[in-house]
């Protein structure tokens, strides 16, 4: 099959797979090898975890940059464009780009079926390789060690954090999760962890797997001394480094695994720190406490789990102490739901939840039961969508309240393109 658009191609991509999630390396490996059968890929760096993988990769982005190499970038899911997720010196390539990949699997792709999220892999790791950049930086999309990410041996691996998160797919407890996560590790090769409390697994896999494991507070690390703050890793200090363009507590941790991954990488892509303090100051990520300012502010997350929360929770109390909060929220039914509200409970004043078209998203009548259970009684339900959830809320806040939308990318989304078109959040 062959389409004339983006969308053609994606709506296709929806529909070949039978399940939409489907881990596994076997089917995007092997089209990948008929791909480019010398399997030639830029340095790469490939980052995986529960949180803070966008923000790791946003900081390894503006940092490169700043040095003046060419970088791709490989994230998901997108906000508002697909093409959001294959990115070459921070722009979004083009349509026709991606297309012309999707023509190029397709052409060899035989009889296997993939899913919606192997194709675009694909895509991005076909675009890379022949754009001649210097560094390719690659987000897992769920775990690691079976997501189609994987299919490329990273040059470093780097885990920003292990959650609870996608049981279905990676086990009920940190020790699982983490030893799917850890599945990104390679012989020889660093391995990065910037979780403060990792699980055992973790460390065992790298153990197994003999890579060169760095664990933040042990191994690498950093201290604040407001407004500045200091890195060091051995022997390597960097002193009275710009706070962290992305706000929160966990940035720094981010941030201080990131400089340990270009400085590990240095004999082979060297980077000065003025582009490590450039990048850490201009590092930009959407949808990651996003403030858009005006007369009632608008604060846009894309948290979904429990860690993320407890994250917002400490960002709203630091940064917003003494406000009202009105949230508008939502979530797939496959997250930890009651996880999620019983720790944004003591932060939010009044919930407006709003129904999502997603077929994974939460329905009314299953987040009514939520909310009981949490015994949250300031919610308000009976919305449309998005937008009359939203009008809603701002109707009801007052001058010096918070906006607060979170819950997730999807809601996030709609957000963002009701924004775009209207006159919503003025």
């Amino acid at each position: 099959m062959y389409f004339d658009t983006l969308q053609g191609w994606l709506g296709w991509q929806e529909g070949l797979h039978p399940l939409a999630i489907d881990l596994g390396l076997e089917r995007a490996d092997q089209v990948f090898a008929a791909l480019n059968p010398n399997r030639i890929k830029p340095l790469t760096i490939t980052v995986a975890g529960t949180n803070g993988k966008g923000s790791s990769i946003a900081y390894l982005e503006a940092i490169y940059k700043a040095q003046g190499y060419r970088v791709g970038t490989y994230t998901s899911p997108h906000i508002q464009k697909y093409n959001e997720r294959i990115k070459i010196n921070g722009e979004p390539v083009s349509d026709q780009l991606i297309c012309s990949a999707f023509e190029r699997i397709e052409s060899v792709r035989a009889n296997h079926s993939l899913s919606y999220f192997e194709f675009g892999t694909l895509a991005a790791l076909d675009i890379f390789w022949r754009a001649n950049l210097d560094v390719q930086l690659l987000e897992v999309g769920l775990g690691g060690r079976l997501d189609a990410v994987n299919i490329v041996d990273p040059d470093v691996a780097l885990i920003s954090s292990v959650g609870i998160d996608h049981v279905y797919w990676l086990g009920t407890t940190r020790e699982a999760i983490g030893r799917e996560k850890a599945g990104i590790f390679r012989a020889a090769t660093p391995a990065i962890v910037g979780d403060p409390m990792p699980p055992e697994s973790v460390k065992q896999t790298a153990v197994d797997k003999g890579a060169l494991l760095y664990c933040i507070n042990e191994d690498f690390g950093y201290e604040k001394h407001p407004p500045t703050w200091d890195w060091f890793a051995g022997n390597l200090h960097i002193k009275h480094l710009p706070e962290p363009a992305l706000k929160g507590e966990h940035q720094y941790r981010n941030a201080a695994s990131v400089i340990l991954a270009v400085n590990l990488l240095a004999e082979r892509l060297p980077v000065g720190e003025p582009a490590i303090r450039s990048g850490l100051e201009h590092a930009q990520l959407t949808g990651r406490f996003q403030l858009i300012a005006g007369d009632i502010p608008v604060l846009l997350d894309v948290g979904h789990n429990p860690e993320a929360a407890e994250t917002l929770v400490d960002y709203l109390t630091h940064y917003f102490p003494g406000k009202r909060i009105l949230a508008v929220f939502s979530m797939m039914k496959d997250k930890d739901i009651n996880g999620v509200l019983n720790i944004m409970k003591p932060v939010v004043n009044h919930w407006f939840f709003a129904p999502l078209t997603n077929t994974r998203a939460t329905h009314e009548t299953m987040m009514q039961e939520f909310f009981l259970q949490s015994s949250i009684p300031n919610v308000s339900f009976g919305y449309t969508g998005f937008t009359d959830a939203f009008k809603a809320a701002k109707n009801q806040a007052q001058a010096d309240d918070l906006l607060l939308i979170f819950g997730s990318f999807f809601l996030v989304s709609d957000c963002l393109n009701e924004f775009d078109k209207s006159e919503l959040i003025k």
